[in-house]
């Protein structure tokens, strides 16, 4: 074995280049980066979203206007309540798709636009607002769980199709003449109301389930589909959108627009000012490096400020039982204790009282010297202290005097 000479240099460590420093932030910069592209380059043909006529995912409408087109039923995406009201003219199916995106303004704008007109509309899922513009006498019931449900009504387009996919919402009403089908619990998931004079009736879909292309192919969907959208020449698919400035109301501004632009202008440099500053003081990220401490503090100065922290805080429960607890450590190894039963009273008791007649000071048991309350006041914890002090003492004087056993020879 061979030992270090006192000329060997102590390694330290050592200043890392900027691009060592910066290795980590870098990589995870990168690793962000590429993540990106790869979910952009997955997501590049999903260009559309849910009941999209123009979109082929399982959850889009592209079969199913492809199928309107061979029947010769032309299909125009609108996505503006001002587009649907222009294009929902005469002859024509108005279907939207999620009724409760739109506003007060909105469904009133869009229902006196259609009221006097002939043709029909569809809604899927509407909710209160649009029940009561649309189909009032109409409450919406509880909804239930999607599955393919037989028509049990004498709507021609649903004895046709027969059993198709349907759930959600249910409805109720008691409208003469209305059209209850697929029923669950009694109460209808399609909902077809008759036609005012104007010859426009209604149709309430509890889901748009039978429309994705993914259900279109299945049992009765595409019959029922057909029949509901195809029966005019001209079908208008509108997709509610947050987007549509309609949507907005007039007296209501986002908080930019409510700030002025000078502001906008000053609040955009604090902000690039106060990420420069946090950048330019942030520390240097890297391992612990030990250093010295610049001041040794002596062992008596550390246990003279946990005892006047314990004094200002009155914790004489908890001096007391630091002293006991050392008291105990200490005079386990000299009465013959292991270590482990130190702190135990069945263990040690025995063995003190071995070595030790009677405690030092007068009306004083061991097990309450040792293990007893805590003190009452301070100058009972000062005369608890002295009087461990003295057991210790009183032990380790026996044990020096203690004749000692020598084996036979």
């Amino acid at each position: 074995m061979t030992t270090a000479s006192p000329e060997t240099p102590v390694l330290s460590p050592t200043r890392r280049g900027p691009w060592a420093r910066s290795r980590g932030p870098l990589l995870a910069l990168l690793l962000l980066v590429v993540s990106g592209v790869v979910l952009a380059a997955l997501q590049s043909g999903e260009q559309y979203g849910r009941l999209d006529p123009r979109s082929t995912d399982r959850t889009g409408s592209a079969a199913l206007a492809r199928l309107l087109a061979s029947h010769g039923v032309s299909t125009q995406v609108v996505t503006t309540s001002e587009e649907a009201a222009a294009a929902a003219g005469p002859h024509t199916t108005l279907l939207v798709t999620d009724p409760d995106m739109l506003t007060q303004a909105q469904l009133t704008g869009l229902h006196t636009a259609t009221a006097h007109t002939s043709g029909r509309t569809v809604l899927i899922g509407p909710g209160p607002s649009a029940l009561e513009t649309f189909a009032p006498g109409v409450q919406r019931e509880p909804s239930v769980g999607i599955s393919v449900r037989r028509p049990a009504c004498s709507l021609p387009a649903a004895r046709r199709a027969g059993n198709a996919l349907l759930g959600g919402l249910r409805y109720a009403t008691s409208v003469d003449g209305a059209d209850r089908c697929y029923p669950s619990g009694g109460r209808p998931t399609l909902l077809r109301l008759p036609a005012p004079r104007t010859g426009r009736d209604t149709v309430l879909l509890g889901s748009p389930d039978l429309l994705y292309n993914r259900h279109l192919a299945a049992d009765g969907n595409a019959s029922l589909a057909l029949q509901l959208l195809g029966t005019r020449k001209h079908l208008v698919w509108y997709l509610p959108s947050l987007s549509d400035p309609s949507s907005a109301q007039d007296d209501q501004r986002s908080f930019f627009e409510l700030i002025p632009s000078g502001w906008r202008w000053g609040l955009l440099q604090l902000t690039f000012a106060a990420v420069c500053a946090a950048l330019w003081r942030a520390r240097r990220l890297g391992p612990l490096v030990p250093e010295k401490l610049p001041v040794t503090v002596p062992a008596t100065e550390t246990t003279e400020g946990h005892a006047r922290l314990y004094e200002q805080a009155g914790a004489r429960d908890r001096a007391s039982e630091i002293l006991r607890s050392a008291a105990r450590t200490r005079i386990a190894p000299l009465t013959g204790v292991p270590p482990v039963h130190a702190h135990t009273s069945d263990v040690l008791l025995p063995a003190v009282r071995a070595h030790v007649a009677e405690p030092p000071g007068t009306g004083t048991d061991l097990h309450d010297l040792l293990f007893g309350p805590a003190p009452a006041d301070d100058r009972a914890l000062v005369h608890l202290a002295d009087q461990l002090d003295a057991l210790e003492s009183l032990i380790v004087s026996q044990e020096r005097h203690a004749p000692r056993e020598h084996p036979d020879r």
